[in-house]
């Protein structure tokens, strides 16, 4: 396994996602019109960031504050999140197009006479929470429990369905393998594996009774629906890393993003195309057709997580918005 500390992975992933090109809600001609052609695409100036960066570090205080006070756990951890969640949701730099599912869960979140099992939108399975959750696979010695059901439980808190909850442990998941060195061409059939094994185990200690609000008839048979569907994202992820043209948009092969499976399946397809070219991998990802920024994103995470933050140039890193409070988490977690 690869050293984490010496190539600072948290760092290296952390930095990564907010390299996240805003090219969303462009198709790949206007990318490409102005921005030039994609292996030479540069990071604007200046370079802001979008709502995957924001949520992401809402998410990074708040785990952190969690473990401040003692071993993670879901009522240490659902509370200072929520209240980063609702921070980041009124605050006037939220202006970067959040998803409504966001807006709509933080803004029931606000409601603490009810459970926030009450504010999750479980029919909703956009990416908005698989895009964040990157910290969970960054924090060193948790337990694969801590880290599964942490992963669930941030989605939970906003996107309920069991396809965002499922895809939110498996991109968690995937950055820990990666900053653990594992190879990236076994990556996918790492996956599954996790897939198969962890289907029909529903977290009732972090998720308490939101299955019942899926009109599922067990908590078993709610998140498997999420699994499953996984899982074919990720066999169609296999087959795109053998057949698909790094030249060819890659939403095309294993969806445009927008919703969770396929924004975990694009991110790492990018990633998988040029394992040994982070930037490149972070501008195919960004000329994409489909949620191109959260596509990044997730791209940028999985390379940082992998490669370490000495891959990003300085002239880039060092310009990006919020710089100083990703350092300090990356910090924080590669210690």
């Amino acid at each position: 396994m690869v050293n984490r500390v010496s190539k600072r992975a948290a760092t290296g992933a952390l930095l990564g996602l907010a390299l996240g090109f805003p090219a969303e809600f462009n198709d790949v001609p206007s990318i490409l019109a102005k921005c030039g052609p994609w292996r030479q695409m540069r990071l604007p100036t200046p370079a802001i960031v979008t709502d995957d960066t924001q949520m992401t570090l809402a998410l990074g205080r708040g785990l952190r504050t969690a473990m401040d006070r003692g071993v993670l756990g879901p009522e240490g951890m659902a509370e200072p999140v929520r209240q980063e969640f609702i921070a980041w949701n009124r605050s006037p730099e939220n202006n970067r197009a959040p998803g409504n599912t966001c807006l709509r869960a933080c803004g029931l979140l606000e409601r603490d006479d009810r459970p926030w099992q009450d504010a999750s939108q479980v029919g909703s399975k956009g990416c908005g929470a698989n895009m964040r959750v990157a910290p969970i696979g960054l924090i060193p010695a948790l337990s694969d429990e801590q880290r599964a059901g942490a992963a669930q439980l941030q989605s939970a808190l906003t996107h309920g369905h069991p396809t965002a909850l499922a895809a939110s442990d498996l991109t968690a998941h995937a950055v820990r393998l990666l900053a653990q060195g594992a190879e990236p061409a076994g990556l996918t059939e790492l996956l599954l594996s996790y897939a198969y094994d962890n289907r029909s185990h529903y977290h009732q200690r972090w998720l308490g009774d939101l299955w019942t609000r899926g009109q599922d008839p067990t908590p078993e048979h709610f998140i498997a629906r999420g699994w499953d569907e996984c899982v074919q994202a990720l066999e169609r992820l296999q087959g795109a890393v053998r057949t698909v043209s790094p030249e060819t948009d890659p939403c095309l092969a294993t969806g445009a993003g927008w919703i969770a499976e396929e924004a975990l399946a694009t991110g790492l397809l990018c990633f998988l195309l040029f394992v040994d070219e982070p930037l490149t991998a972070l501008r195919r990802a960004a000329c994409t057709s489909g949620d191109s920024d959260s596509i990044a994103c997730l791209t940028g995470a999985f390379a940082g997580a992998y490669l370490g933050a000495d891959v990003w140039p300085a002239e880039w890193a060092d310009r990006i918005e919020y710089h100083g409070d990703l350092l300090a988490l990356g910090a924080l977690w590669d210690a």
